[in-house]
């Protein structure tokens, strides 16, 4: 009860309410822990039965000694003496070694249970978080959330659980069998484990703080690092390496610093605990000798209250460990929950529609939008894009081109105004039936780790291989497969990078070729690819289109001159629209960004 109470007092408000957090997600495992605990139980009685046992066997062979004198004792009487207390021992050692087994065991299924179930809910939160948090959370912090710091929670579990409970369960019988054996003593030891109880105390509390610096340490060197790895061309083009590595070295450094800082204080309570723990059995040791000569102990018995002194100081020194690592857990735990009570996506509303046969009518009414209530981008943004018919949008860098198509598939939700498809606003519809009826593809073609089969069958998974073939076939990209060792088995790693740009291009087109949506969205398809290459991209990007609404985003207007409608943005707003011919005899922003790329 004392090393609960210790517990308890060195949790801040915050600290309590995610321990209780903590403690309700293990609800599921409830039987688990209650294995744990009752085995825990059972091997420390066992465990604090035998230096009882052992000083009753001493004092009674002191006994037969002063009565008969040590020449005249026969091995039989010794054995007589003896027998009982050894056997006892023996069934002890053997009760302590199978329910230490049980417990190990348990706490391991346990613990891995327990982290598979938070790794499975912050997965599921992931899913279910608006793309403004990934806006502003950076990937390698997210990773050390979702990776080393639930590893930080399983390590507690799987080490530090038992040696908790072994702790308590020791440290209560302990006290039980010392005040049994002298109170006085006890008394001084008490004392002496107050004393270490608000040395832990201190130096916990400290190692909670430090903990929280290092592992948000580690989540900035882990940003760093994705960075490095992911740039790595960049870096090399111009020549950065240098400052890469001094970068990579000024956030390994931080981390290194606030590592060991929280290492320190996590260690150096083990000496300080230690020393105090020494104290109680010195002191115990000379006042029991006083005891003894006076006759108020008997030495089997001191020899029992000694071993129970180490008894009760050797949990002390490890709980001490233990609530550290609680204090690191916790830490982990509320970086956790930070993601787990992040605002979700805005909710589906009841009784949602299905398009049974999308047609591809596309309206902006009144749009407003801002990633931020106080930072609007978009402030009226009207359009209708009817079916089968090619909308381009274009404009500088900056104007809101890529917000507004990424609007059309609620990647965000709108501050004011409605989206309609077929006539049904889109908040209508679930996000799900929504961006069924879209297919994307962007800039920055993204491959998969997997077969070229299965990136094209990504949105199609049941697709059969004669399906993904004429999707490859439409999108230019089958000959370029079957030129490959294993052709459409071929397996493609590393995002893709072992194969040109331009071909990953070509295969994602083929991708959004197979789920046939009614609506498609090309953003800068053609920005990344040769002139060669490019001619096959636009020719799959026609073929996209047929019998489709589309939305092209692009800066060489050249591609866009045969648009259905075009639609000029610039800082959020659409400021003209209209096609190619009717947008140059208006004499305005189109005019002037047309013609910025063909003079010479």
């Amino acid at each position: 009860m004392l090393k609960i109470n210790k517990v308890k007092e060195i949790m801040t408000p915050k600290n309590k309410q995610t321990y209780k957090r903590f403690l309700a997600s293990l609800k599921s495992e409830n039987r688990g822990f209650i294995t744990v605990i009752i085995t825990g139980i059972i091997n420390n009685i066992a465990l604090t039965s035998t230096p009882f046992v052992m000083g009753i066997a001493i004092d009674n062979l002191l006994f037969l000694i002063n009565q008969n004198g040590i020449n005249n004792i026969t091995f039989s009487e010794i054995v007589n003496v003896l027998r009982i207390p050894i056997m006892i021992m023996f069934c002890s050692t053997i009760i302590v070694g199978l329910a230490s087994f049980i417990q190990e065991y348990t706490m391991a299924r346990v613990s891995e249970d327990v982290t598979y179930t938070l790794r499975t809910s912050i997965t599921r939160k992931f899913m279910k978080l608006p793309m403004r948090f990934f806006d502003t959370h950076q990937v390698g912090d997210i990773m050390s959330r979702s990776t080393s710091d639930l590893r930080k929670v399983s390590d507690f579990l799987v080490q530090n659980v038992n040696q908790l409970i072994s702790s308590i369960v020791q440290i209560v019988l302990g006290l039980v069998m010392l005040f049994y054996i002298n109170s006085l003593l006890t008394v001084i030891v008490l004392v002496l484990i107050i004393i270490s109880s608000k040395v832990t105390r201190w130096i916990s509390n400290k190692n909670k703080a430090y903990a929280e610096v290092s592992q948000k340490s580690l989540g900035e060197l882990n940003s760093v690092i994705e960075e490095m790895y992911t740039g790595n061309m960049i870096v090399k083009a111009f020549n950065k390496q240098e400052a890469s590595i001094n970068k990579m070295i000024h956030y390994k450094r931080k981390y290194t610093k606030a590592f060991k800082k929280s290492r320190f204080v996590e260690f150096s309570i083990y000496p300080a605990i230690r020393i105090l723990n020494q104290l109680s059995f010195i002191v115990s040791a000379g006042a029991g000798a006083v005891l003894v000569i006076q006759g108020s102990l008997s030495i089997g018995n001191i020899q029992a209250f000694l071993q129970y002194v180490s008894q009760i100081s050797e949990p002390i020194t490890t709980s001490s460990y233990v609530i550290n690592a609680i204090q690191s857990a916790l830490a982990a735990m509320e970086r956790y929950f930070e993601i787990i009570d992040s605002e979700e996506e805005v909710r589906e509303k009841i009784g949602l529609k299905v398009i049974r046969k999308p047609e591809g009518d596309i309206s902006f009414e009144n749009v407003k939008f801002g990633y931020s209530d106080d930072k609007i981008l978009m402030h009226k943004v009207n359009f209708k894009a009817k079916r089968n018919q090619m909308v381009a949008i274009v404009g500088p860098t900056g104007a809101g081109k890529t917000t507004l198509v990424n609007l059309l598939m609620r990647f965000y939700e709108l501050n004011d105004g409605r989206i309609t498809f077929d006539g049904i606003d889109i908040t209508d519809l679930s996000r799900s039936h929504l961006r069924k009826l879209f297919g994307m593809v962007l800039q920055d073609a993204w491959l998969f780790d997997g077969t070229i089969a299965d990136n094209i069958a990504y949105g199609k998974r049941n697709a059969t291989r004669k399906e993904i073939i004429q999707a490859a076939k439409a999108a230019q990209v089958d000959y370029f497969i079957r030129t490959l060792p294993q052709g459409y088995d071929t397996v493609i790693e590393n995002a893709g990078n072992t194969i040109s740009q331009g071909q990953q291009q070509l295969i994602t087109i083929a991708r959004v070729l197979l789920v046939n949506p009614s609506v498609v969205i090309l953003d800068e398809a053609t920005s990344s690819v040769d002139t060669r290459t490019e001619l096959a991209v636009q020719k799959a990007m026609k073929k996209i289109q047929e019998g489709r609404t589309s939305f092209v985003i692009a800066h060489r207007l050249s591609t866009i001159v045969s648009a259905d409608l075009i639609l000029v943005m610039k800082d959020g707003d659409i400021i003209e629209h209209g096609t190619h011919e009717g947008l140059l005899k208006q004499k305005g922003f189109y005019e002037n960004l047309y013609n910025s790329q063909f003079s010479h």
